[in-house]
């Protein structure tokens, strides 16, 4: 079993278990060996999936206004939680190629491996989320059909974004392709780079 594939299959099983309960309260039951790339990868996707159901809770219109700055605050946390461990995610793959000396010409790639098991992480609940709605039977069945399209085009993505990356692997691997990792430091979470964080606490 390659990386994707092994990937994919731990957010399945991430998603499934999150659905037990469907609750954005619950708490993880991570149940892959500490130290594993199976347990980084089940706690990146939970993050990802609660995330995904506070982004619905949150766009409901007739939701609380002081609910929902409370949601937006756990969103916003919620986001600096998933950009760390996309940067633990990244270590974990430089550990693993640090005894390789890239080639002369190695080429520089646009995203780092794990940005795109981000991307293969949120593509995961897009397709069980999209695969509900196509199979959804008080749904008409237009909706099912236009749904089933989309799921069509989503898991043809998700083809393309495992080659992909199971490539960048390799090019890493045999020296074709540099890995080189920039901290996103984001900005609004922190109280000396946000304005609007920096002069409140100047006014005190």
């Amino acid at each position: 079993m390659n990386f994707t594939e092994t990937a994919w299959k731990v957010f399945n099983q991430c998603i499934e278990d999150y659905h037990v309960s469907d609750d954005v309260n619950a708490l993880i039951n991570n149940p892959f060996e500490k130290d594993t790339l199976e347990r980084i990868l089940y706690a990146k996707n939970w993050i990802d999936t609660v995330q995904w159901h506070l982004e619905d809770i949150i766009r409901d219109e007739n939701i609380d206004p002081v609910e929902a700055l409370q949601l937006k605050r756990t969103i916003d946390a919620s986001n600096q939680k998933r950009t760390d461990l996309v940067e633990y995610i990244d270590s974990w793959f430089l550990n693993k190629f640090e005894n390789i000396t890239p080639k002369s010409d190695a080429k520089i790639n646009t995203e780092t491996p794990a940005w795109a098991v981000d991307r293969l992480s949120i593509l995961a609940l897009k397709v069980y989320h999209m695969s509900l709605e196509a199979n959804r039977e008080s749904a008409s069945e237009e909706h099912r059909n236009n749904c089933q399209a989309k799921l069509d085009v989503l898991l043809a993505q998700k083809e393309d974004l495992s080659t992909s990356i199971d490539q960048l692997l390799t090019d890493i691997e045999n020296g074709d392709v540099k890995m080189k990792v920039y901290k996103q430091m984001k900005m609004y979470n922190d109280e000396s780079l946000n304005p609007i964080l920096y002069q409140k606490g100047q006014q005190k």
